[in-house]
């Protein structure tokens, strides 16, 4: 039904999201240039409605829908559904209430309470099950059964790539002649939005992946040429621990240079280290481009860098440094 999304449908999607979220700041830091030995410009996503760049992704699969799109039958007109552990749960439930619909969202009973509360916050109604794929998706398919609600997925959707792909859209516009863009990854929703803005606007700009060690599944994957599912992750940022779709694979391996890993004292250094010195509030898994350009710097083509910090919902009762 969808194609790989391209610069038009960005472009579209830019236009769609514009009056639901932020054109975030870029901001810079003089002693993170001189520690990394780069020229660095912090695409700042913690500052972006529900605190991430899921916003961006979930309000464009939502207002792409059409009137035809929500099922007859259900017990509920008009609702979209999902299952998260935290932010694309946020996420939805905002992209639902800007359009005025609802949301049921599927959180895992072990879910950060900071995303729980924010979930609940949009008026989206929670559904909370074993943190296992399986219970997810077998209370999702309950869901959907009884409601009729369309189901957005996390990162395996070409419309929430599209919507995600903004963030760089807006960073390449903000700072011209970037050498290298570096993003997180878990699902890869992110990073190939990130690939294809860039190759379609700045080809010579080379994308780069950041992961934690502990949940490598992109690095294996972009290794061994094809999907690895993730088993077992076990890293404190709680975003990355999702394996690559179907759809996110294939755009990472054609346009993404590397995959780059951080262990998990680098991701608490570089967190407190825009803590510190940038005064930001970052999450774990919005450390990760930082802290693989601190461990890995050589492998990092260019000076001028660009890093998408992709959220800011961390939990101030459970800071990694305490």
């Amino acid at each position: 039904m969808y194609s790989v999304p391209g610069i038009k449908t960005i472009k579209a999607a830019q236009a769609r999201i514009k009056p639901y979220v932020h054109y975030t700041p870029v901001f810079t830091s003089s002693t993170l240039d001189r520690i990394c030995g780069k020229q660095i410009f912090f695409k700042c996503e913690n500052l972006q409605k529900v605190g991430a760049f899921k916003a961006r992704g979930a309000v464009n699969a939502v207002f792409s829908l059409s009137e035809n799109d929500f099922p007859a039958g259900g017990t509920e007109e008009k609702c979209v559904t999902t299952h998260s552990s935290g932010n694309h749960a946020a996420a939805l439930a905002y992209a639902a209430l800007c359009r005025g619909i609802k949301a049921h969202v599927v959180m895992p009973e072990n879910a950060p309470p900071v995303k729980k509360e924010a979930v609940a916050g949009y008026g989206a109604r929670i559904t909370y099950s074993e943190s296992t794929q399986k219970a997810r998706e077998e209370a999702l398919q309950a869901i959907v059964a009884r409601t009729g609600a369309v189901f957005i997925h996390p990162y395996n959707d070409l419309r929430v790539i599209a919507g995600q792909a903004t963030a760089a859209l807006e960073l390449m516009e903000q700072v011209p002649g970037l050498e290298t863009i570096i993003a997180p990854v878990g699902g890869g929703g992110l990073l190939s939005g990130t690939a294809i803005s860039a190759v379609s606007l700045q080809p010579e700009t080379e994308v780069l992946g950041a992961e934690p060690e502990g949940a490598d599944d992109a690095f294996r994957s972009l290794r061994a040429g094809k999907i690895i599912p993730q088993a077992n992750p076990r890293t404190i940022a709680d975003g990355l621990r999702t394996s690559l779709g179907d759809l996110t694979f294939p755009i990472i391996y054609k346009h993404v240079g590397a995959i780059l890993t951080a262990g998990e004292e680098e991701i608490i250094e570089a967190m407190r280290l825009v803590w510190e010195r940038m005064k930001l509030v970052i999450e774990p898994s919005a450390a990760l481009p930082l802290a693989v350009l601190i461990s890995k710097g050589s492998q990092v083509r260019g000076e001028k860098v660009g890093l998408i910090v992709s959220g800011g919902n961390a939990d101030l009762d459970h800071l990694p440094w305490l």
